[in-house]
């Protein structure tokens, strides 16, 4: 039914509708809050501050400003829309108009989209001197030589750093011997694999300015993430200065809470949040307020403007539209352009629009299911409010274990700190092939301990030991010099966002590359018969050739997914910690190997996600070495629980699964970073054991994150399982949709008995 169109009205009227009907499960009203100024230590240059366009700098901005005119590198993590790009603007401005010799800027940028919005702002500022440039896949080469040539402000992305500009440094030893200011945006998406990658990355480029005989000032800018600083200083090496007292004006926030009723109690099924978002969605459409929703995934982008638009009329429903990856860079630009102009009234987004392009001021946001962490949170809602005016936020809770828990701690929206984000430069699966760059940019010698502390020598011995180097005396003090032995460019094999140099090709029937994928995820991903979405197209797998790691797929038109059944076994490879927890249990932490047979998948309807066939495969093993913590029960615990030996296996299989849901509340990831296995007589324990492991080669940092957070993460996982009302488990408690065992067994009143008891005993 057709949403009625309303004169524009005030959002509290429609939150005490949303109320009357029974929807709002929590309505919490932020206070405002009055801008806080100050003062630069040192006025800039009047010129460039009336083309900045500033009047008063605010607080967080001062301090950022001051703190990077001396060489000391900041982090500022502050709300959105604080004015942190002027954090790094005024400094290179200053410096290009009155620095005593030319300077040279690097900004780095998560998407081209971003490098494209800041280089329009700088465009704008029109600072005389300053010459701003993007350099990315995208740039032709007469483009990319002119660049080199002409560009003091040079705006990029990790992967063209990486591969495009580092092993070529001598073409760009003008630029990297000027270079002043080395922006970071959107730090909080540098965690895990990628932020594990770009540590080193930006030791490389680190060390290449310093034989240029620069050391740059870092800038880094984050939405609200938790410690900052340490993730800051981890990525580049060196010490950053913390900015995160937001002193930018925010005017009022109401925050609605919405939980779509229980249809059956038995199943604990509940209407789509998807559903429920694209009404609340068209109410405020409909009631004059520009809108922003956010999805999880591509698909439910446009299933969700497709529900938005059934409840508006026809002369509404042209005023929605969706953004996603996938549109073309044109038709994202015209989103872009046409929200921030104010010609359209609402826009369904994924997390792209999270990040900080540039749209202009909307009044109101609708999440569809939380986004996994507050940080994404807090980030998504910042998008709505504009120039101190009250906006509006709405989270629609979905039917998985993170957004059973807030709607049953509704006030943990509000007071629970961000989570931090980790990365592990330690890990030598991605440390190694950076070494193999480094070498190759330059020969590599005992000075570089300074950039990688506690690695090098290991790394260089792996690298002799492979034959890609090889050490030689050189120089007048015969200093042994790693030199580079391999062949071709080692950057070319090196994917940023993979925790494996062994990536898969994805290729159509004329071998043009589609994709990439990590070695360790081929056979999950793009298995023969699968269906492997890359930019909004369906592919089914035609073949996978695991000797050349190609996997050639065709264009599909059928509406249908695929999901692997697998088969996983785990063996201890290392100790390094353990502990008694709680009632007659361990707990470990160290490394693993996992080991994973993909055996066959199922068929599902992409719409109803019933199952409609099943198919059998016959792959190789693949295994992979990473961290994890585990923890062990002495039998005579499920004794005194009064759990059978036949009740066991679905009990430590139902925890596994809701433990691994529940952990993004203590660190930024999500359930898809993280892999688990349970057994009732684990062979290297000896006891009936649940692992939890990071799910990528080596580790990122997610297992030493769970290792301190055990005592809050195991309370968190049975008041998620024991608050749930289904009877026998569901995707709010105890199923997951990663499941290999199409989640079975599972006892999810055995679990409740068992972390109980583990929970009645002390943590520690």
């Amino acid at each position: 039914m057709a949403v009625t169109e309303l004169p524009e009205s005030e959002l509290p009227a429609l939150f005490d509708r949303l109320q009357a009907e029974g929807r709002v499960v929590h309505l919490e009203t932020l206070p405002g809050r009055a801008a806080v100024t100050a003062e630069l230590h040192h006025p800039l240059d009047t010129g460039v501050r009336d083309r900045l366009g500033v009047d008063d700098f605010w607080s967080h901005q001062v301090q950022a400003i001051d703190a990077v005119r001396q060489g000391q590198s900041v982090v500022v993590a502050t709300g959105t829309a604080s004015g942190k790009s002027l954090c790094y603007q005024a400094p290179i401005a200053e410096a290009a108009v009155s620095g005593l010799r030319p300077t040279t800027a690097l900004l780095l940028f998560p998407t081209k989209a971003l490098a494209q919005d800041q280089l329009r702002a700088l465009h704008r500022l029109d600072i005389p001197r300053l010459v701003p440039a993007t350099y990315d896949g995208d740039s032709t080469p007469d483009e990319r030589s002119w660049v080199r040539s002409h560009a003091n402000v040079l705006l990029t992305n990790p992967e063209m750093l990486h591969g495009g500009i580092l092993p070529h440094h001598n073409r760009w030893a003008t630029f990297l011997k000027r270079l002043r200011y080395i922006v970071i945006d959107e730090l909080h998406v540098l965690r895990g694999i990628f932020g594990s990658h770009v540590a080193h990355l930006l030791r490389r480029l680190r060390r290449l300015c310093a034989h240029y005989g620069t050391e740059p000032t870092f800038v880094f800018t984050s939405a609200t993430i938790g410690e900052p600083g340490r993730l800051a200083s981890e990525l580049c090496g060196l010490d950053v200065l913390e900015i995160t007292d937001d002193g930018s004006p925010q005017g009022e926030r109401l925050v609605a809470l919405l939980d779509p009723p229980v249809l059956d109690v038995l199943s604990g099924a509940r209407p789509s949040s998807r559903s429920e978002a694209g009404s609340v969605m068209a109410d405020l459409v409909a009631s004059g307020h520009r809108t922003i929703a956010f999805c999880r995934s591509r698909a439910g982008t446009e299933l969700l403007a497709a529900d938005a638009r059934r409840h508006l009329p026809d002369h509404l429903g042209t005023t929605l539209r969706s953004y996603r990856a996938g549109y073309l860079p044109a038709e994202r630009r015209e989103i872009e352009d046409d929200l921030h102009e104010g010609r359209i009234r609402g826009v369904v987004a994924t997390s792209a629009l999270e990040l900080g392009v540039d749209i202009g001021g909307l009044d109101a946001c609708v999440i569809d299911g939380f986004p996994g962490t507050i940080a994404s949170l807090w980030q998504q809602m910042g998008r709505a409010g504009r120039d101190g005016a009250q906006s509006a936020a709405v989270l629609v809770a979905g039917d998985d274990q993170l957004d059973r828990w807030y709607v049953h701690h509704p006030s943990d929206v509000f007071t629970r700190p961000p989570e931090p984000a980790v990365i592990n430069p330690a890990n030598r699966f991605v440390a190694r092939p950076h070494l193999s760059c480094a070498a190759f940019e330059k020969p590599l010698t005992h000075d570089d301990e300074k950039f990688w502390p506690g690695l090098l020598d290991d790394m260089i011995l792996d690298l002799v030991r492979s034959d890609d180097l090889i050490v030689r005396p050189r120089g007048r003090t015969n200093q042994p010099t790693g030199l580079w032995n391999g062949r071709g460019f080692p950057a070319h094999g090196v994917g940023l966002r993979s925790g494996s140099s062994a990536e898969f090709r994805i290729v159509d029937t004329d071998h043009n590359l589609i994709g990439t994928v990590d070695g360790a995820r081929a056979h999950s991903v793009v298995h023969p018969g699968a269906v492997y979405l890359h930019q909004g197209q369906p592919w089914r797998v035609l073949e996978l050739d695991d000797h050349d790691r190609t996997a050639i797929v065709e264009p599909c038109t059928d509406d249908i997914s695929t999901h692997v059944r697998s088969s996983v076994s785990i063996s201890v490879l290392a100790t390094d910690d353990a502990r008694p927890f709680g009632h007659g249990t361990h707990l470990h932490l160290g490394s693993v190997e996992v080991t994973t047979l993909i055996t066959g998948y199922q068929i599902r309807d992409l719409t109803s996600r019933r199952m409609i066939g099943h198919e059998s495969l016959e792959l190789t093993p693949v295994s992979v070495q990473t961290r994890g913590v585990w923890y062990t029960h002495e039998p005579e615990l499920f004794d005194d629980v009064g759990l059978s030996a036949d009740q066991i296996p679905g009990t430590l299989h139902a925890v596994e699964h809701a433990a691994i849901a529940v952990l993004p509340l203590f660190a930024i990831c999500d359930r898809w970073d993280v892999g688990g296995v349970s057994s009732p007589m684990q062979a290297d324990t000896g006891r009936p054991t649940v692992f939890i492991h990071d799910g990528h080669q080596g580790g990122t940092g997610i297992a030493e994150l769970a290792w301190e957070a055990a005592p809050r993460h195991l309370t968190a996982t049975h008041e998620v399982i024991s608050q749930c009302g289904c009877v026998d488990g569901c995707p709010s408690c105890v199923h997951s949709p990663k499941c290999g065992n199409n989640n079975d067994p599972l006892d999810k009143a055995g679990a409740i008995d068992l972390l109980a008891a583990v929970l009645d005993g002390p943590a520690d």
